[in-house]
């Protein structure tokens, strides 16, 4: 059994696997409700990737346990090339995602669009070599900006996840303030992710587009189809890493 950790900057997520299958996921509002959580499941081997905070925390909870326990990071073996300048400050999140579309998706080219506090946008090509992509703020980091930095906007959000039908996804032209926000918000990156997928599969003829993260599911509907959502990507690429790893011990 092995167990994967992803602990974000706004969510911490778990995973137990039997070899590559996901038997079992769960989010958390703690460490110490993850480590609780942990107490009652044996696992052989683990890997954490912390984006934001030290996975030492983690490590010191788990005592005795902690051996069996990879910490991700940018020295880690990991079972695809980087083409990137600064391989060594490459976001966990970004490569185990990456990783994780390869997975699944083996011998093609792959976006991997991560909807989380921020939105990444990362090509990996055929041959498994991540190419690069880019980072842009997330939808929350959007609505905190437009109000942090004016002085009479409000401070808007949504649930993370939340799906809108079309009657409640707002207008491109909207008549009063705060559907203007929503709008600029939502309509915003809609536009932006569309932009980014039409210009890859020009360059990238029978591209793969997947998308995961917390407010992925929002944006599902409003992408140019084929998109594969899966929401679990992360862990799924985590669970790669470690076993690329253990096999390689």
């Amino acid at each position: 059994m092995n167990l994967v950790i992803d602990w974000g900057n706004s969510t911490l997520k778990a995973g137990w696997f039997e070899s590559a299958g996901l038997m079992d996921a769960g989010r958390y509002h703690s460490v110490d409700d993850l480590l609780a959580d942990v107490a009652q499941r044996p696992f052989d081997h683990g890997i954490v990737s912390s984006t934001s905070r030290p996975a030492s925390d983690i490590r010191e909870g788990l005592g005795a346990l902690s051996d069996k326990l990879l910490v991700l990071d940018g020295y880690t073996p990991v079972p695809i090339r980087k083409q990137y300048d600064t391989p060594y400050t490459l976001g966990a999140d970004r490569i185990a995602a990456a990783v994780g579309a390869v997975t699944l998706f083996p011998d093609q080219h792959c976006l991997v669009l991560d909807l989380g506090t921020c939105l990444t946008a990362d090509l990996v090509s055929k041959e498994g070599i991540f190419e690069g992509g880019l980072i842009s703020p997330g939808l929350r980091m959007r609505f905190r900006a437009m109000h942090e930095q004016t002085a009479r906007l409000p401070l808007l959000d949504l649930e993370q996840g939340l799906v809108l039908d079309d009657q409640q996804w707002p207008a491109l032209t909207a008549t009063n303030t705060r559907q203007a926000m929503m709008s600029g918000v939502l309509n915003g990156l809609s536009l932006e992710m569309n932009g980014i997928i039409d210009y890859y599969r020009r360059e990238r003829p029978g591209l793969v587009v997947v998308l995961c993260g917390g407010d992925g599911p929002t944006f599902e509907s409003r992408l140019k189809p084929p998109i594969f959502a899966v929401s679990e990507l992360v862990l799924i690429g985590l669970n790669r890493i470690l076993q690329y790893n253990v096999e390689n011990l």
